[in-house]
């Protein structure tokens, strides 16, 4: 994966990247066949995690952001993730979607 924003930091992207790689193996969830849908939100994740101290989705708008990490409902994963298994970035994806790849790891 490549870091396309310089404003991320090196660190938080690959915390994100082992955070999504553990995650999707423990809930036996695949990513996205399109590997650009898994960076981009990989790379959202970790500069939320940058500037709010969460990883924030990024696939959602926020009024206040800073007020959506402290409620904690869409920090990643998020609580349909958690609940129902359902990822609205398309991260985290069940085999049954018909854009999940058979991939549990990211290619950096």
């Amino acid at each position: 994966m490549v870091n396309r924003d310089a404003n991320i930091d090196s660190g938080s992207l690959e915390a994100m990247q082992k955070f999504s790689e553990a995650y999707a193996k423990r809930t036996g969830t695949f990513f996205c066949v399109d590997t650009t849908v898994t960076a981009v939100v990989v790379e959202g994740l970790a500069k939320h995690k940058d500037l709010y101290g969460a990883p924030l989705c990024p696939c959602r708008h926020y009024e206040d952001k800073t007020a959506e990490v402290q409620a904690a409902y869409w920090n990643c994963p998020c609580v349909p993730m958690r609940e129902r298994k359902e990822c609205h970035c398309m991260l985290f994806l069940l085999p049954s979607n018909e854009f999940a790849s058979d991939k549990q790891i990211i290619h950096m």
